[in-house]
């Protein structure tokens, strides 16, 4: 990392090391009653770890001036590695908390093993540590090829990754410690929150600045969901986590927005953040990786166009539908069915255009496991969104909505559609990137793909007829009009389907071990002896129509 910095950058660099320890130190001291002292301690040591990394590396010689002539592809690998590292961490932890509804005792009797500490971890960890990092490293590398132009400085890109992994670091350490938002009087990581913005802000000018040079007149349309991406995370987050800490030397905080106002604004950033960080930025994967691994142009460049500007404007009134039958007003209730019901068309629009690109490839597909992951997560992203729009009318909601259907639909998208065309486009982005002339194991993706579809199918299967089961039990009433089956009573009936929940999510995790062994075994094979086209920029492929 620091030998690929100018002095200045180190200098700069060194300058907001010390400052992270120093603020950390501080929070360390301010909080030393409360659990804020012991994220103080974990800041202050990851400052003063950076400050040893740029010191041990300071006076290392400058880079080349020939590294303008090249694409900037450190904070990329970087990022590959880091999502994968938490890819197995939190999709072990996602197997545990799967677990623990089947057999309770395995919190061993530990406080932070609980089930309401071990869930967030989860969530977190694949939304934000997996996800995060893989839409961060293909951001950095699908701008840089599309645009032929090289980011505009060093620095940045490892301010936005390394910060990054500090929050996600902080956010899942502060949920073991018992810090989790409840928003009437919340003990929520403000400090945490701030810190993303400031993160989030420099990726969004490291961004327009690198589309800014670019040398391609021609914006590609993955940027476009990229963009989109970065921008609404940045609002959604901002608006959501306003708070007012109690004390800056305690971690709670009060919420600016109450009652339900605040159940407005937590699903409207929710569902938001299920569209532009869990879609559009997985959209924009979508739209370079598949059409350079089928080696076919998009099928139609006005219908990305479309969908982009479809999903852009629906999603944005959909959340409401997650609050039906609540004291949220009726008319906003229908608004977000409404619009929820619309989507429907600019996702197939999105999942269409890409099973149409491989008209003439699908040959293809037959042999190439990676380009099936590609496939396959197209598939699922079309039949996630019919059944979001599906569970967002009122009816529909009314059977589903508290069960585990819900669950089903959210790992249909998760696992199906997001992890798996992650997987897809890292299996296509690492041998480029390491200049490597294939993966180590071609077998390998093939077993990865089998485990990881195999582990969705098992999973949702389960949870919708759990769901439903459920659903169908709390509504069934005897001839007196009172309950036929207490909570108790579906509670028994579900245990073999969350015995198959977390059979289903263990096949997952050993795709994703399987998955993480094979790029590192890529990783010690040696290089080509001959540079790789993709390492100079490269005019962008013309979309056909």
């Amino acid at each position: 990392m620091v030998a690929t910095l100018t002095g200045g950058e180190r200098q700069i660099a060194l300058v907001i090391s010390g400052l992270v320890a120093i603020c950390g130190l501080t929070l360390a001291a301010a909080g030393r009653q409360d659990m804020l002292g012991a994220h103080g301690f974990i800041i202050l040591a990851f400052g003063l770890a950076c400050v040893f990394v740029i010191i041990n590396g300071f006076y290392e010689p400058e880079p080349s001036p020939e590294r303008f002539s090249s694409y900037y592809d450190e904070p990329i690998k970087a990022g590959v590695i880091a999502a994968m590292a938490w890819a197995v961490f939190a999709m072990f932890i996602g197997v545990w908390v799967a677990a623990l509804l089947a057999w309770p005792d395995l919190t061993f009797d530990q406080e932070w093993a609980s089930f309401g500490r071990l869930r967030p971890v989860h969530t977190t960890g694949v939304i934000f540590g997996f996800g995060g990092n893989a839409l961060i490293a293909t951001s950095f590398h699908v701008m840089q090829r599309t645009s032929r132009a090289r980011m505009p400085d060093q620095l940045s890109a490892w301010f936005v990754l390394v910060g990054y992994n500090l929050f996600c670091l902080l956010a899942v350490t502060g949920y073991l410690m018992g810090v989790t938002q409840s928003k009437e009087y919340a003990e929520a990581e403000w400090y945490a929150d701030i810190w993303l913005v400031i993160v989030w802000v420099t990726y969004f000018i490291l961004y327009i600045r690198t589309i800014a040079r670019r040398k391609e007149p021609h914006i590609y349309v993955a940027n476009w969901y990229f963009m989109a991406f970065i921008v609404v995370v940045a609002i959604l987050h901002i608006v959501n986590n306003i708070a007012v800490p109690v004390s800056l030397g305690h971690a709670k905080s009060y919420t600016v927005w109450p009652g339900v106002q605040d159940a407005m604004v937590q699903w409207w950033y929710g569902h938001n953040a299920v569209a532009f960080f869990l879609t559009a930025g997985f959209l924009g994967m979508l739209y370079y990786y598949l059409p350079v691994r089928a080696q076919r142009p998009i099928f139609s460049y006005r219908l990305s166009i479309l969908s982009f500007w479809g999903i852009t404007f629906f999603y944005m009134w959909a959340g409401s539908h997650h609050l039906h039958y609540t004291a949220l007003p009726h008319w906003v209730q229908t608004l977000g069915m409404t619009f929820s019901v619309m989507l429907l068309v600019p996702s197939w629009a999105s999942a269409g255009n890409a099973l149409l690109t491989l008209n003439g490839a699908w040959h293809r597909v037959r042999d190439d496991a990676t380009l099936r992951f590609m496939m396959v997560a197209a598939v699922f992203y079309g039949l996630a969104t019919f059944e979001g729009s599906f569970l967002a009318i009122r009816p529909v909601n009314s059977l589903s909505h508290y069960t585990d259907w819900t669950v089903g639909h959210v790992h249909a998208g998760a696992l199906g559609w997001v992890a798996l065309i992650t997987f897809g486009s890292f299996y296509t982005l690492v041998p480029s990137l390491w200049k490597r002339e294939r993966m180590y194991s071609a077998t390998l993706v093939e077993v990865h793909f089998w485990f990881a579809l195999a582990g969705t199918l098992v999973y949702i299967f389960a949870m919708w007829n759990s769901g439903i089961i459920q659903g169908l039990m709390w509504r069934t009433y005897t001839d007196e009009h009172t309950l036929a089956y207490s909570f108790v009573d579906s509670l028994v009936a579900m245990h073999p389907y969350y015995i198959a929940r977390a059979f289903g999510g263990l096949l997952f995790l050993l795709g994703a071990i399987v998955g993480a062994y094979n790029i590192w075994m890529t990783l010690r094979t040696a290089p080509l002896t001959a540079p790789r086209g993709s390492d100079a920029p490269q005019p962008v492929a013309v979309p056909g129509e």
